[in-house]
């Protein structure tokens, strides 16, 4: 009954988690029709995210007059154009500025509302102006039919101030300068060899430490702290290597383009870096316990290990796809969304495989069996030779094997019979009914004193004389036998039967058998007589018809 409940809760639990998903299109179809979609917005202005990465695009293109409209400039003529404005920006940026990495940007329509600035504004980075930190605001406001998010005019006046000091505009690149997705070539190749030399010196570090503990460890097989530090270095290094690169990347005099780009699929790496170290982790802890579940005998124990360990692989690729998809852009909410639906169809389809699996949850938390204990389950007795997943395997005594699906088990009652520290030794020894009463009182001594004199047995056994019928004096005894391995107590109870009957038969007690005396009358026993005799004459008479007459063989041989 429990099981069921716990099957049924978990299937609710699935359809809750993608109820959030399901329940608009119902409410939808409830009210009123739906009003028609509002496009999006043809700049990509929606999100702090999408505006960046967008301006971002068109300074790489040096297609600043889309790049303007990426500021929310004031209304009216301006003393300076536009595609001046985001030239200016592009400069200041290049020049010690810097921008939010990609995963650092609100994929939020409303933006983050926790930085403690109004709610219609966010700060995305900052440029340098005399040494000090100007941050670069965006402000949220209307643009037609759209709430789109620009540059704000607070952020242009504080540009215009800057460049004003320096109105001469940036130099052009120079005809031999090679110019790539928007960047001089000089500038990717700077911030590649920085990722290299971070990387790749971070990398041989770990190794060198990996290898100097391998020669200080006298057992590194067995050793925790190495396999920790094997298996947590590598990725580690890789993941730190992220954070400097960031940081160096930052004070570089490259352009932003370059620059933004880099950072925002080195994030790729971080991600990897991450679900590395986690995979990495998950199989050093998952093999030290694998070895000393094994070690203790305790083999139901690694079943679960290996499903856990596998489960929380598969979460974690999941995720790190996830965290990939994102960064190139691609929304992964319809996605997660199927995965709910397909979470609950799986669910109702495999329910009960997903009863075996609670079932299995419940078998070894609870710990009634492990693997080579003799039990008991319903009509099926015999030792258990694997605890699995799905089920549990028990070899009979006919040498045939009966598999149970763990649901079945853990919802059935089980007698386990190798946890028991003594065994019960409870035969009930029946004296002949014509027994004196002074014979049978000797008996019972004789029953104690064999008892007492075992030194296997535990203290506290006793045999007295439980009941009378017409067919026996009946001594019953009651103690245990005081060890715990099956074959040692069948050689002691053995021992303890031929004792008492050889004591009894020296002291000329006779046991009880189930024998029936019937007793005849005269008058019976002569019609018994009578009718023996007349079936034993049948019998002779039955017998010379049979035989073949003598004459008849001679005939036959002359």
């Amino acid at each position: 009954m429990n099981k069921n409940i716990s099957i049924r809760l978990l299937i609710l639990f699935l359809i809750a988690l993608a109820m959030p998903v399901a329940m608009p299109v119902f409410a939808q179809d409830a009210a009123e029709p739906a009003a028609p979609a509002v496009q999006p917005d043809p700049l990509g202005r929606e999100t702090p995210r999408s505006m960046v990465s967008n301006l971002i695009e068109a300074l790489g293109r040096q297609d600043f007059e889309r790049a303007a409209e990426y500021f929310d400039l004031p209304p009216g003529r301006q003393r300076v154009t536009p595609a001046d404005q985001a030239r200016a920006f592009q400069s200041l940026l290049d020049n010690g500025g810097s921008l939010a990495p990609f995963a650092g940007l609100s994929n939020d329509a409303s933006g983050k509302i926790d930085d403690e600035l109004p709610v219609e504004s966010e700060n995305v980075g900052y440029f340098r102006v005399a040494d000090q930190k100007v941050p670069i605001l965006l402000n949220r406001s209307e643009d037609g039919d759209h709430q789109v998010w620009r540059v704000s005019r607070e952020t242009l006046a504080q540009m215009a101030a800057a460049t004003k000091r320096n109105p001469a505009a940036p130099e052009p690149a120079q005809e031999n300068e090679v110019v790539v997705a928007g960047a001089p070539i000089k500038d990717w190749g700077l911030l590649l060899g920085l990722a290299v030399m971070t990387f790749g010196g971070l990398w041989m570090l770990s190794a060198l430490a990996v290898a100097g503990m391998r020669k200080l460890v006298p057992d590194p097989a067995a050793s925790g702290a190495y396999r920790f530090c094997e298996a947590a270095l590598p990725p580690l290094s890789l993941l730190i290597a992220v954070f400097v690169f960031y940081n160096w990347a930052e004070t570089l005099p490259v352009s932003i383009v370059a620059r933004q780009t880099l950072l925002r699929y080195t994030g790729i790496v971080s991600v990897i870096a991450v679900v590395w170290f986690g995979l990495r982790l998950v199989d050093a802890v998952a093999e030290l316990a694998i070895a000393r579940m094994q070690r203790s005998g305790r083999r139901q124990i690694v079943s679960v290990i290996t499903l856990l360990r596998r489960g929380v692989k598969i979460l974690l690729l999941v995720f790190s796809g996830i965290g990939i998809l994102d960064t190139f852009g691609i929304d992964v909410t319809t996605g997660i969304a199927a995965l709910g639906i397909g979470g609950i169809a799986l669910a109702l389809g495999a329910q009960k495989t997903v009863e075996n699996l609670v079932g299995s949850v419940t078998v070894i938390a609870d710990r009634p069996l492990q693997v080579g204990d003799f039990i008991k389950v319903g009509d099926v007795v015999g030792t258990v030779e694997d605890v699995g997943i799905r089920s549990t395997r028990i070899r009979t005594g006919e040498r045939t094997v009966v598999t149970i699906p763990n649901g079945d088990l853990s919802a059935r009652q089980i007698e386990n019979f190798a946890p028991r520290d003594r065994f019960l030794f409870n035969p009930v020894i029946a004296i002949a009914p014509d027994t004196p009463s002074d014979k049978l009182k000797e008996a019972i001594s004789i029953v104690q004193g064999v008892i007492a004199g075992e030194k296997n047995m535990a203290e506290g056994g006793r045999a007295r004389l439980g009941s009378i019928n017409d067919r026996a004096f009946n001594i019953e005894v009651f103690s245990y036998i005081d060890v715990k391995e099956f074959d040692t107590q069948v050689i002691i109870r053995e021992n303890l039967y031929l004792t008492i009957y050889e004591r009894l038969e020296v002291a000329g007690v006779r046991l009880a058998f189930q024998t029936r005396t019937v007793l005849f009358s005269d008058d019976q026993l002569e019609v018994i007589g009578k009718r023996a005799g007349s079936d034993a004459s049948n019998e002779a008479e039955e017998k010379e018809e049979e035989a073949p007459p003598q004459e008849t063989s001679l005939i036959k041989r002359a």
